[in-house]
């Protein structure tokens, strides 16, 4: 027999849970969750009230980004408090290549499944204080061998290891789209790919596409909307403003209709990389976007 207090304090719990998974879901039926690059200089001033803001907005997942000079445990204990889990993090490729070991050990205290890396490294790095040229072909190639080599060390590791454009990727290098040649040369089983869908539609390039073209190679997505340039292109990205969402040029609808049906989208991160109006409406106004879809 159960009693009315233990089945009421049972729906209770239900119930809650419920509200926690569901009633901030994306269009993509996931929690909704931020980069928390977009809040950089909120945390730098105040880490904790930057991130109780973040869940106040409506955010249960984060991705760890520009975090203030503490330990770990320290990020965890405030992330924690504020009601947030850290699923993913951006980190150099020169963290996740040379500082690979101090890397994975901070983000298992963090409790992360996805290692990120948000932009190339060089097979020849120029030396300090050297103007560095044009990032070759062959520099591409270095990058998609060291991704193999960290994606399966991560893997043994208990992680995933992934790569985020910008726009750069779609910049044709020696007739080449350094995008198409990382899909081409990086394992599927140990480099996964995190697509900023605003980057790409600034580069001029369309994510429903790119969905169709790499089916399951995509397993979490950036959302930001910018104001696009007349012709978009990496050449001319500085044309492009960033906005909050539902304000720029670019549909959602679209792109999230597409992307159930050739990935397997595991988190979906907003991305205000600057804000047109004061910051907490600003991420208010993203998540609220995000659930009227």
């Amino acid at each position: 027999m159960v009693s009315r207090r233990r089945f009421l304090g049972g729906a209770a719990a239900v119930a809650a849970s419920f509200s926690t998974r569901f009633s901030f879901g994306s269009p993509l039926g996931l929690p909704i969750g931020i980069q928390l690059y977009s809040v950089r200089a909120q945390m730098a001033e105040d880490f904790e009230g930057a991130l109780a803001a973040v869940r106040e907005a409506g955010y249960v997942e984060v991705e760890a980004a520009a975090l203030p000079k503490k330990s770990a445990a320290e990020i965890r204990a405030a992330l924690d408090k504020a009601g947030l889990r850290c699923v993913s993090a951006h980190h150099s490729f020169a963290d996740v290549t040379t500082r690979y070991d101090q890397t994975v050990e901070f983000n298992k205290t963090l409790g992360v499944s996805y290692i990120i890396c948000p932009g190339p490294g060089r097979r020849n790095p120029p030396a300090a204080g050297t103007k560095p040229g044009p990032i070759t072909l062959d520099d591409w190639h270095y990058n998609a061998e060291q991704f193999n080599i960290v994606g399966a060390k991560m893997k043994s590791a208990g992680l995933t290891f992934g790569y985020h454009n910008h726009t750069l990727e779609f910049a044709p290098v020696e007739g080449k789209v350094p995008y198409d040649e990382l899909m081409r040369l990086c394992e599927p089983d140990k480099v996964s790919f995190e697509l900023d869908c605003g980057w790409a539609k600034v580069a001029g390039q369309d994510p429903v596409a790119i969905f169709k073209k790499y089916p399951h190679r995509i397993s979490m997505v950036h959302v930001k909307d910018f104001k696009l340039a007349a012709n978009p292109s990496h050449e001319n990205r500085e044309e492009s403003k960033v906005t909050e969402l539902g304000r720029g040029s670019i549909d959602y609808r679209p792109i999230f209709a597409a992307a159930p049906k050739t990935q397997q989208i595991k988190h979906a991160f907003v991305e205000q990389e600057a804000f047109d109006i004061p910051w907490k409406d600003s991420l208010k106004v993203d998540a609220d976007y995000l659930k009227s879809l």
